[in-house]
């Protein structure tokens, strides 16, 4: 079980844990980046319901980015999203 999501009103990110091989493995995303991915034209939206909605993806991400090399904690960009 990894720990639960929350939002970091200091860095203005979601932070968040990925099990990876029996790991968890800190991650965070900007709320800019979830408004602008998945909620632009929302008005005071809350980025720790959009990550919620989206926390499978957002998942997926920081597994590709741990494929890859990333440093923990793994910051997930627009880039890591966009198909």
């Amino acid at each position: 079980m990894t720990s639960e999501p929350f939002f970091h009103e200091a860095s203005g990110t979601v932070r968040f844990w990925v099990l990876i091989d029996g790991k968890e493995v800190g991650a965070m995303i900007g709320k800019e980046t979830l408004h602008y991915l998945y909620r632009p034209t929302a008005v005071d939206d809350v980025p720790l319901d959009t990550f919620a909605i989206h926390a499978e993806e957002l998942d997926a991400a920081v597994r590709r980015r741990m494929a890859l090399g990333a440093f923990v904690p793994v910051l997930v960009r627009e880039r890591d999203l966009a198909t």
